[in-house]
C-alpha cells in the first residue's frame, strides 16, 4: 500500500462521510423527537449511538477500502447520477475530486492536528488544576459524604481553582471536582451542595471517559454539522441524567434548580473536556426541574428531516444502478505477459533455492498503464515477492470495460517461481 494510494483511499471516504452523517443525522433527530418524552437514559443512548456510529461508518469504509482494493474513483454512494442528471456528469464530478483529493486530506488533516492540540492543552490545564490548586478541608469532607451516599467507593479530591465559572469534574479512575473559589466564599452551603451532587452524579456515570471519546470524534469529523449536533445532544441528555440523579440524592429538585439560577448568573465555562455544571441550556434545565412538563410534538421541525432522510434513502436504494446494471456487460483486465521481460531470479533466492507462489494486484487504468500494484499473498520471501510486482508491473494490460467502455479497475496475477 503507496501512501498516495491511502490518501486517495482516505479522502473518498471522508466525502462519502458527508452522505452518511446526514444520514445518522437525520435518523438520530427521528428517534429523539419520537422519544421527546422518554426517560433522559433512553435519549442519551440514542444519542451515544449516532454519535459513535458516526465514527465506525467511516472507519469501517475505509478498512473495506483498504483491504479489498476499492477503486480510488468510486464512491460508495455515486449520487452524481441523481443530482446531475447522468453518468457523464457524475465521472467529471469524480474526476475533479481524485484530482484535489490530496489537497482535501491536507486541509482535513491539519485542522484535525489543531482541534488535537486544543484538547492536549486542555488536558493539560486540567491536570495542571487537579495537582497544583488548594483544598478545602470542610467541603472535602461534605463530598466524601455525598460520594458515600452516590457509592461511589473510589476517592474524589476537591480542589478549589480561580477562574472558573462552575464545578467540573475530570479524571475517571482519580476523579478531581474543581470548585471555582467564588462559589465557595458566595453562594449559600445548600446551594453549592446541590451543584456537588450534580458533579458526583457525572462521577457516579463515569461521564469523563464518553467525554472524552466524545472530544476525538467531534476532532476527527470536525468538518460536519451533524456530528457537533449529534454531540451536542449528548452533552444535553447527560446533564439532564445528572441532574435528575442529584436532585434523586439531595431529594430537593428546586434546590438544585435554585442553584442552577445562580450559575446562569455567572460566565459559562468553555471547557468540554470536563464536566460542568452549568452544561448544556441552564433555563431548560432549570424548568425541567421545577416543572416537568411533556413536550407536544413539532411537526413543522419534523417535516424537512424527513424529507432529507428520505431523498438520502433513494439515493442508498439507487447505489447498485451507477455501475451494475443487469444488462451491463464487463470484462476484467488482462495482463500481456509477451509484452514484457521474464522476471529476473533474485540471486539470493536462487542460492537458497527458493520456490513459491506470489499472488499481486496491479490498478489498471483505462488506457493499459499501470498505476498501483500491492501483494496479496506472499510466496515466502519477499525479494522473489519484489522482483515479480517489479516486472510484471512493467508489462502491457489490456483495461477492464463496462458495456465497451475502458475502466480502471484492480487486475490479480499470480506468478509461480520455480526451479524445476
Amino acid at each position: 500500500m503507496t501512501l498516495p494510494m491511502f490518501v486517495s483511499q482516505l479522502g473518498w471516504v471522508l466525502l462519502d462521510f458527508v452522505w452518511q452523517g446526514a444520514l445518522i443525522g437525520c435518523e438520530t433527530a427521528l428517534l429523539l423527537l419520537a422519544l421527546r418524552n422518554a426517560r433522559a437514559e433512553t435519549r442519551y443512548l440514542v444519542a451515544c449511538s449516532g454519535l459513535l456510529l458516526c465514527l465506525l461508518w467511516p472507519a469501517a469504509t475505509l478498512v473495506l477500502r483498504l483491504s479489498h482494493g476499492a477503486d480510488a474513483g468510486a464512491s460508495a454512494l455515486p449520487l452524481g447520477p441523481l443530482l446531475a442528471g447522468g453518468a457523464t456528469q457524475a465521472d467529471s464530478w469524480r474526476e475533479l475530486l481524485q484530482g484535489n483529493l490530496s489537497w482535501m486530506v491536507g486541509a482535513w488533516a491539519l485542522c484535525a492536528a489543531a482541534l488535537a492540540l486544543r484538547m492536549v492543552l486542555g488536558l493539560l490545564w486540567i491536570g495542571r488544576a487537579a495537582r497544583h490548586e488548594g483544598g478545602n478541608a470542610q467541603w472535602q469532607a461534605r463530598l466524601d459524604t455525598l460520594a458515600r451516599g452516590f457509592g461511589i467507593a473510589r476517592a474524589v479530591r476537591l480542589q478549589v481553582v480561580d477562574g472558573l465559572a462552575s464545578p467540573v469534574t475530570a479524571g475517571w479512575w482519580k476523579p478531581v471536582v474543581l470548585v471555582p473559589a467564588s462559589l465557595v466564599s458566595g453562594m449559600p452551603p445548600q446551594l453549592l451542595e446541590a451543584l456537588l451532587a450534580h458533579e458526583l452524579a457525572h462521577v457516579r456515570r463515569c461521564d469523563y471517559l464518553v467525554n472524552l471519546v466524545q472530544s476525538v470524534i467531534e476532532t476527527l469529523l470536525f468538518y460536519h454539522p451533524a456530528v457537533w449536533w449529534i454531540s451536542h445532544r449528548v452533552r444535553v441528555e447527560r446533564e439532564h441524567i445528572a441532574d435528575d440523579l442529584a436532585a434523586r440524592r439531595i431529594g430537593e429538585p428546586r434546590r438544585l434548580a435554585l442553584a442552577l439560577s445562580e450559575l446562569e448568573k455567572l460566565q459559562f465555562s468553555n471547557n468540554k473536556l470536563a464536566m460542568a455544571a452549568n452544561g448544556g441550556d441552564l433555563m431548560q434545565r432549570i424548568k425541567r426541574l421545577v416543572r416537568p412538563d411533556m413536550q407536544a410534538l413539532n411537526w413543522k421541525a419534523a417535516i424537512p428531516v424527513l424529507g432529507l432522510s428520505a431523498t438520502l434513502l433513494v439515493g442508498c436504494a439507487q447505489t447498485p444502478m451507477a455501475d451494475s446494471a443487469a444488462d451491463a456487460v464487463t470484462t476484467p483486465p488482462l495482463a500481456q505477459f509477451n509484452s514484457c521481460a521474464k522476471p529476473m531470479y533474485p540471486a539470493e533466492a536462487l542460492a537458497k533455492r527458493l520456490q513459491g507462489t506470489v499472488t499481486l494486484q496491479f490498478k489498471v487504468e483505462a488506457d493499459g498503464s499501470v498505476q498501483d500494484s500491492k501483494v496479496m499473498k506472499s510466496s515466502g520471501d519477499a525479494s522473489l515477492d519484489e522482483a515479480a510486482r517489479v516486472a510484471i508491473a512493467k508489462c502491457t494490460f489490456t483495461p477492464a470495460t463496462v458495456n465497451g467502455k475502458p475502466k480502471a479497475a484492480w487486475a490479480p496475477v499470480q506468478y509461480v517461481w520455480s526451479l524445476s
